[in-house]
């Protein structure tokens, strides 16, 4: 940095070397002079906390009239034996403007070893740089030349460049130089072609250029050739090959005065720094392992900066004359030695400071030794907190290994559960294993036959008497797989308390026997029009606490249909069930039994019904076993209802009223059978299927015209992606004037009325319940008045002849009030409690259920 050719200083193996020239004169006369080449070996001293010298050395020169000088030093490898030792270029200025370089080498005895020399013309003055060898590389006249020990001749690489901003080892490639150039315009291409930007941007680009296979490199690998302008300095922090891809981390300082962070070829990250003409980057690695990014500046200011979440600037100082890394304190790890600027003393090391902006902090000119004590209680506290460190993640370690034996015990119950569920549906016995089979031990003798009570239960979805399903089928329809129940038309269960179920095979033991799947309630009529129920869907969020022992509400008394088909329909991924090219699962279904009475409610019973079995295949799938077929026949879509089941499945419901204030609706009907190709199904020309190719087709519609300028129409659509295609193309055939209005579910006139009859229920639910109380609790209480009458009921005059009729009278009186207190605060037994309490809650359900709807519009 700020040493002159007479000194420099280099860090090696946390020594610090002091190189210095010195002139001595002849013993016969003045005018033969010997420069001497001195070393001095530096070790810290953690006790003193100075420099001390450890060696030195001397290298003797024939001078003569001649100005030797120091060029450059550095660490580099020795070919011969691979060792790294300390490399010094010397300059000697001949006559004849000849000059000579010598290249010496420091071995660890302080002997100094002349490499090899050699004799320019000129003067090294650019990007002079020491590389494995030993070897010297230079630029001169936008040319670049190098010379190494094994040749001892200047060879030029056949390259121009400006400027040499790295020089490096990389893998599988050997020394790279890293450089900037002026850009090659491609033959038969004008200059003038480019314009402004483009000369700006491509004037200058990255190149490397690999000495020993003399070939070039892709500069983008390194960085963007658009930093090639401003770019002055790079430190290449990492390069590896993988996967025969080149993978480079560099930082690299601009003339911008910024330190910008480039992770293969992309900058990752930019710091400003505080000073200007920025001219050198290097690293270090803390005991902390955070990585340090040493800048130094050309007016003697050096700045660290810290990567972390960001690059940002740790720490800064001035007058600086050279800062070396190394380990100088021997605690395995690098830190920074800053030599700063000392008028008053001419001695380099007289004034430095040694960090690592962490733990590590040794300043010249502060006595240590009160500090001792201390630094003493400070190491004991360290220990102190690594060993109570040390116990916390011992304990941490034992909580992990703990959880993971109750996660692989989780896991053990879950799959033993789906194993009995599967027996109990194939009406098979389930053994339970043993203590000894699951590595524990019994408390029990182990009983050789299991109880028969699961036995019982095993056949309970075989002994339903009832018969609820009619068919069973299964589609494929994109990704998903519908399967689906028809249920019998004597089918009177809630709703929405139905659910399949899927159950894979036994033989796929190393997956989850139960799949996870959504399920759906689909209605259809003899007019087609279809009612999707989903979990979701069926009651508003809980806003109070309500008793509830007898399942959901029943979606039959809300929706009362006539002449349906009820089809209980469950949707599942299908991509994980093919990656077993072949699976066997057992449908079932679940459903609540529960009986209503005039006066009290019995608690339902769960009931699991075995539907039978699906299969599935690749091979099938690939074949189109399972494909939903929409098929034109006489201007009809032939489909079969599961496939339109499937269909409405996988949809999602949206309707819309069309309002028309000038002009009749005519076009929506247009749209949908031309544009859209729609064609009617065949048991039902209200709905139609579209045809059209692309994301739109397989989507149902409804079209219901209450008047010519009003209208109802109702999409079946995969997602909003259809549905935002299928109003574009609507809305570009509507009059101007037409409004498109999202409804939500429900009509508002018939909820409204469904909400006062549910009120209406709910206060006689409540007026009936509270006379039913008092029936029923006036026979169990017993009154004062054994004669069954009141005081009141007596002749008010008969009582009142004298001063103690008036006082019986007043006692009298003072007890039936008493009993009429008692009569307001009577109890009443649990039984009862509950039965009231249970009508009064699915009465408030109710009216709930439907004013939540109502609010939704």
């Amino acid at each position: 940095m700020l040493l002159d050719e007479q000194e420099q200083i280099l860090s090696y193996n946390g020594e610090v070397l002091l190189f210095q020239l010195s002139n001595t004169k002849h013993v016969e006369g003045a005018a033969d002079k010997t420069t001497n080449l001195c070393v001095r070996r530096m070790a810290f001293n953690r006790d003193t906390k100075l420099f001390v010298q450890k060696s030195s050395g001397a290298f003797s020169m024939r001078a003569s009239h001649l100005k030797i000088e120091i060029i450059c030093c550095s660490c580099t490898t020795d070919s011969r034996t691979g060792i790294i030792l300390p490399c010094i270029l010397i300059k000697k200025r001949k006559r004849n403007n000849v000059i000579k370089y010598l290249l010496l080498l420091l071995h660890s005895s302080n002997q100094f070893e002349q490499s090899f020399y050699f004799k320019l013309d000129y003067e090294l003055k650019e990007d002079i740089r020491l590389f494995p060898g030993p070897s010297v590389l230079w630029r001169h006249a936008n040319k670049l030349f190098y010379i190494s020990s094994d040749t001892c001749t200047v060879l030029s690489a056949p390259v121009q460049l400006s400027s040499v901003v790295w020089t490096g080892e990389m893998e599988d490639k050997g020394t790279v130089v890293l450089g900037i150039r002026t850009t090659c315009l491609p033959d038969g291409e004008d200059e003038d072609e480019f314009s402004t930007s483009d000369r700006a941007i491509w004037g200058s680009e990255f190149f490397g250029y690999a000495i020993k296979t003399q070939k070039m490199l892709t500069g983008t690998c390194f960085m963007p050739h658009a930093y090639s302008r401003v770019v002055s300095s790079v430190y290449v922090c990492k390069n590896e090959i993988l996967k025969k891809q080149l993978q480079i981390s560099l930082v690299a300082i601009t003339h911008r005065n910024q330190l910008i962070w480039f992770q293969d070829g992309l900058p990752k990250g930019v710091c400003e720094l505080p000073y200007e003409k920025p001219c050198s980057v290097k690293t270090a690695v803390t005991s902390s392992n955070d990585v340090l990014f040493i800048v130094s500046f050309a007016s003697g200011n050096v700045c660290v900066v810290q990567r972390r979440d960001s690059l940002q600037v740790a720490s800064k100082w001035q007058r600086v004359k050279s800062v070396l890394v190394d380990d100088f304190i021997g605690s395995g790890s690098e830190q920074l030695l800053l030599f700063f600027k000392d008028d008053s003393n001419t001695d380099v090391l007289s004034t430095f400071k040694i960090t690592d902006l962490g733990e590590v902090d040794y300043a010249s000119g502060i006595n240590y030794k009160h500090d001792a004590p201390a630094a003493e209680g400070l190491q004991e506290n360290g220990l102190l907190t690594v060993q109570a460190l040390e116990t916390r993640l011992q304990a941490g370690y034992a909580s992990v290994r703990e959880l993971q034996q109750h996660l692989r015990l989780k896991k053990k119950v879950i799959l033993e559960s789906c194993r009995a569920l599967i027996d109990l549906v194939e009406e098979r016995t389930h053994i339970l294993p043993t203590a000894k089979e699951e590595g524990l031990v019994s408390l029990w003798d182990d009983v050789e036959n299991p109880p028969h009570s699961l036995s019982k239960e095993t056949s309970l979805a075989s002994k339903v008497p009832e018969h609820f399903t009619e068919k069973l089928w299964q589609r494929v329809v994109g990704d998903s797989l519908i399967v689906g129940v028809k249920l019998t038309e004597s089918f009177y269960l809630s709703l929405s308390d139905v659910s399949l179920s899927l159950v894979v095979d036994q033989k796929f033991s190393s997956i989850s026997p139960i799949i996870e799947c959504r399920n759906k309630i689909i209605k259809l009529n003899k007019t087609f029009s279809a009612l999707t129920v989903s979990s979701c869907q069926i009651e508003p969020p809980p806003k109070k606490m309500k008793l509830d022992l007898h399942g959901k509400y029943d979606m039959k008394e809300e929706f009362p249909q006539l002449n349906e088909a009820k089809s209980v329909i469950a949707v599942t991924s299908l991509s994980p069930l093919l990656a077993f090219h072949r699976v066997c699962c057992i449908v079932l279904l679940h459903a609540k039994k529960q009986k209503h009475q005039t006066d009290s409610l019995e608690e339902s019973k769960k009931i699991t019904v075995l539907c039978g079995k699906i299969s599935l295949s690749l091979e099938d799938v690939s074949n189109g076993k399972y494909s939903v077929k929409m098929l034109k026949d006489n201007n009809y879509c032939t489909g079969s209802l599961e496939d339109i089941l499937a269909v409405l499945a996988v949809s999602v419901r949206f309707s819309f009223q069309i309002v028309s204030s000038d002009c009749t609706l005519t076009p929506v009907n247009s749209w949908l059978l031309g544009e859209m190709e729609c064609t009617p199904f065949k048991e039902c020309h209200d709905n139609i299927f579209c045809h059209k190719a692309g994301i739109v087709y397989g989507t149902v519609f409804k079209w219901t015209l209450k008047n010519p300028f009003e209208g109802l129409l109702i999409l079946f659509c995969r997602n909003l992606t259809v549905l935002f295609q299928c109003l574009y193309s609507l809305i570009r055939v509507l009059p101007p004037s037409c409004d498109v209005e999202l409804l939500k579910c429900g009509n508002k006139g018939i909820l409204t009325e469904q909400l006062a009859l549910a009120l209406e229920k709910e206060m006689l639910t409540s007026r009936n319940s509270f006379f039913s109380k008092e029936s029923k609790a006036g026979n169990s209480l017993t009154w004062g008045n054994e004669s069954g009458k009141t005081v009141t009921d007596a002749p008010v005059a008969s009582l009142l002849d004298s001063e103690e009729e008036v006082q019986q009278f007043r006692k009298k009186l003072r007890n039936e009030g008493e009993e009429s207190m008692l009569s307001m605060n009577q109890t009443m037994n649990g039984a009862l409690y509950q039965e009231i309490s249970l009508k009064i809650a699915a009465a408030q359900r109710s009216s709930d259920m439907i004013a939540w709807r109502l609010s939704k519009f």
